[in-house]
């Protein structure tokens, strides 16, 4: 990150650097989910070394492609969470990323609310902080979703050189009360300060619900669905990863530190 003052007034209060050769369970669940289970997706997330690998200072989510006895094709990822485990509410949420090149893939870097407060989803809140298409390695969307009904505010940033598959990316969040703001490489790229929700009766909640509340963190790799499209012969399963070298979370200093 070159831009250091987007720091100013911030602790940090979460560091995960993948050290050792397994996921930390205090920081990450491994989430279990079968095909289909969103947007059309192919993959069945697993607990398996083939899909998620701790090593060098690494976090890597693999897609696997098997063919079973009955000659159909099963695909598999990895996909993560810090839900009840690191649940955060504003603050600077920041990680170093590279991404698989591949018709099909979709790496995430993202928050997602419990609904218990407002609602199932798109009532709690979604912010996604990276989305690249393996098909598309210089672009980057940042995308916030909200509402009952559904919208979102979204934007994008384009490399105007490098590749966000050929080399790692510092990918930044910041989410303040009454704003949001995305940076790739301490770029500022997307801004969005207003959005609505609703109370879990349908009732108008008060702004800023629904983001106003904890989020968790998501790490994940899905192998097609209906916005990125599907794998197709030229998608290469045997080199493909989505690599992350660290997640931060910073918080500004509360009035209390402050005083001290």
């Amino acid at each position: 990150m070159e831009d250091r003052t987007l720091y100013e007034g911030y602790t940090l209060v979460f560091e995960d650097r993948f050290q050792g050769c397994a996921l930390d369970s205090e920081n990450w669940n491994v989430e279990l989910h079968e095909p289909g289970w969103v947007n059309e997706e192919w993959q069945r997330y697993v607990d398996s070394p083939d899909n998620i690998r701790v090593q060098d200072g690494t976090l890597s989510l693999c897609p696997v492609r098997r063919l079973r006895e009955d000659g159909t094709v099963e695909y598999t990822s990895g996909r993560i969470s810090s839900r009840g485990k690191r649940e955060f509410t504003g603050g600077l949420f920041e990680a170093r990323l590279k991404v698989p090149r591949g018709r099909g893939y979709l790496p995430a870097f993202w928050l997602l609310a419990d609904e218990e407060k407002y609602g199932p989803w798109p009532v709690c809140g979604e912010i996604d902080i990276m989305e690249i298409m393996g098909q598309d390695t210089g672009r980057n969307y940042g995308t916030v979703h909200y509402g009952l009904p559904h919208a979102q505010n979204q934007g994008q940033l384009v490399l105007e050189q490098g590749d966000f598959a050929e080399e790692f990316h510092d990918f930044v969040l910041v989410w303040e009360p009454e704003e949001l703001r995305w940076y790739v490489d301490g770029h500022l790229y997307h801004r969005v300060r207003s959005w609505f929700s609703a109370a879990t009766e349908g009732e108008p909640a008060p702004f800023p619900a629904p983001f106003d509340h904890p989020m968790y963190l998501i790490l994940n790799l899905a192998v097609g669905g209906v916005w990125v499209g599907y794998p197709d012969e030229t998608t290469d399963f045997e080199h493909a990863a989505f690599t992350v070298k660290y997640v931060r979370v910073w918080q500004k200093t509360g009035p209390k530190e402050e005083t001290e």
